[in-house]
């Protein structure tokens, strides 16, 4: 998502920033690509014209024009005008007030709606608020079995619908059953219908007035781009929503539903789902997912990432392990494990500021080597246990053993044996070890095993990111300049 948008704008502000002066010239040509960008981006072309007047009118000031640095201070006014643009600030759900909470998931069929009405209720139990899903889609039946899979896969209530029920009436009785059961929260998740159908609107119209919602949640694709504005503004007419749950965040849309949404319904993106599984689902930060726009990462996000799945007091015994270089293949095997469960290493690579040029580069190449982890995870589970706490007992025929049992050669496991090594010494120096030129705080070993990620071994070569492979030799040109600078002082003799 977004990242054809933010190649392009990457691209508008290196011309920028590489103008010592800016002027009204070289401004409206920086601003026509960004302009030409946005459309490009599916953004609705009102929404366009607006943004780049107020960037125009601002980056026209004397403050800029007679800055020292120009250009960084029109990339500042862009980032300021793309928050603003996605809604300025993040919304979580409202819960206040007696009763529970309703919330009424609507939207277009096949938008997630079912699926996001189950990541909300773990959201809200991550928050202690127990919560009830309702499956209120009478016209699909695979639905009701969908949701009450789902309620039973997170352990939460589900309300017994069936497909001869009024929807209106599942409603009232679900919102009543959870009153009396001190229920937190009561989701609603209603059967998908087109914005043109007046009598299937209407049945929504008569759930809202029924139950009284305090959060109409609009559910749309965000791959269907300006069409999911066009759909939402129609709901919104008609049930006034309270905001909206992008789905598919994580593909490759081009981000016009996005950042056009709040302009247009002047209701706020809410949540957005980020992947498949059930915890898949991020409450919108645009000032966050401005800076991922502009290149410039999203640290907080990959923080709270880290949080959800390391522990602070495990993170420290893991540091004090890494500075007496006694971390072992069972460790590297735990936080690896750990890692991908923060999602896919391109992702986390997008999050870290200045690492967008070598994602690029690491694309050209094939993409990022989740093959090879993939491969590495596979040989450090062919081993015992004892092996693993011990590398050096690992000799040629266990080594064969291993490779068979991980479907590898011999040749990769001594790769990954090789590597390993380099990186426990790596690691030694970077955590205080003797002859360390620049110490690594104990604590940065815990942000989520990144702390391991320099030297990972099956990830041999990367560019852009020095000690990958540590210890794999020298590259076959500094072979070759060796083996010539031999024969020179042969024949010499």
């Amino acid at each position: 998502m977004f990242e054809s948008l933010s190649d392009r704008l990457t691209g508008v502000f290196k011309k920028i920033r590489g103008h010592a002066r800016l002027d009204e010239s070289n401004i409206q040509e920086g601003l026509r690509e960004v302009r030409l960008a946005l459309l490009e981006a599916d953004v609705n072309f009102k929404v366009v014209k607006g943004f780049v007047d107020r960037v125009k009118e601002r980056a026209m000031g004397q403050d800029v024009l007679t800055s020292l640095t120009p250009g960084q201070q029109v990339v500042k006014i862009v980032h300021e005008e793309l928050v603003e643009l996605l809604g300025g600030e993040s919304y979580d759900l409202e819960l206040r007030g007696k009763g529970p909470t309703v919330i009424m998931m609507v939207g277009l069929q096949g938008s997630g709606k079912t699926t996001s009405s189950a990541k909300l209720a773990l959201h809200l139990r991550k928050q202690n608020i127990s919560s009830m899903l309702v499956p209120a889609d009478v016209y699909r039946p695979a639905a009701i079995d969908q949701l009450h899979t789902l309620a039973k896969q997170l352990d939460i209530p589900a309300f017994p619908s069936t497909t001869d029920m009024n929807p209106v009436d599942i409603a009232a009785r679900a919102v009543a059953q959870a009153e009396e059961e001190g229920i937190g929260a009561v989701l609603l998740d209603t059967a998908g219908r087109l914005h043109i159908d007046d009598e299937l609107m209407a049945e929504l119209a008569a759930i809202k007035d029924k139950v009284n919602p305090r959060e109409i949640l609009f559910v749309a694709d965000a791959m269907t781009g300006q069409d999911a504005v066009t759909v939402a503004e129609r709901f919104n007419d008609l049930l006034e929503i309270s905001g909206v749950v992008l789905t598919k965040m994580d593909g490759d849309a081009r981000g016009g539903a996005a950042l056009s949404i709040k302009s247009v319904t002047g209701k706020p993106v809410k949540f957005v789902g980020v992947g498949e599984q059930l915890s898949a689902i991020e409450v919108f930060h645009p000032d966050r997912i401005a800076g991922r726009i502009l290149g410039m990462g999203d640290v907080m996000t990959l923080v709270e990432k880290a949080q959800t799945e390391f522990d602070e007091e495990e993170a420290e015994k893991m540091a004090k392990k890494m500075q007496k270089a006694t971390f072992d293949f069972e460790d590297f095997r735990v936080q690896m494990r750990r890692l991908k469960k923060l999602g896919s290493l391109g992702g986390l690579m997008k999050l870290i500021p200045g690492m967008g040029d070598v994602k690029k580069q690491l694309d050209d190449m094939g993409g990022v080597p989740e093959k090879e982890l993939g491969k590495t995870e596979a040989i450090i589970c062919s081993m015992t246990m004892q092996e693993r706490h011990q590398p050096d007992i690992i000799n040629p025929s266990r080594k064969e053993r291993i490779a068979k049992g991980s479907g590898t050669t011999i040749k990769d496991v001594n790769l990954l044996i090789k590597n390993f090594e380099g990186m426990r010494k790596m690691m030694k120096q970077m955590m205080g070890g003797k002859g360390a030129k620049g110490r690594m705080p104990p604590g940065m070993a815990g942000a989520g095993g990144l702390g391991g990620m320099p030297g990972m071994p099956g990830m041999g070569g990367l560019p852009g990111m020095g000690g990958m492979d540590p210890g794999a030799g020298p590259s076959k040109s500094q072979f070759t300049k060796k083996k010539k600078s031999k024969r020179k002082k042969r024949k010499k003799r």
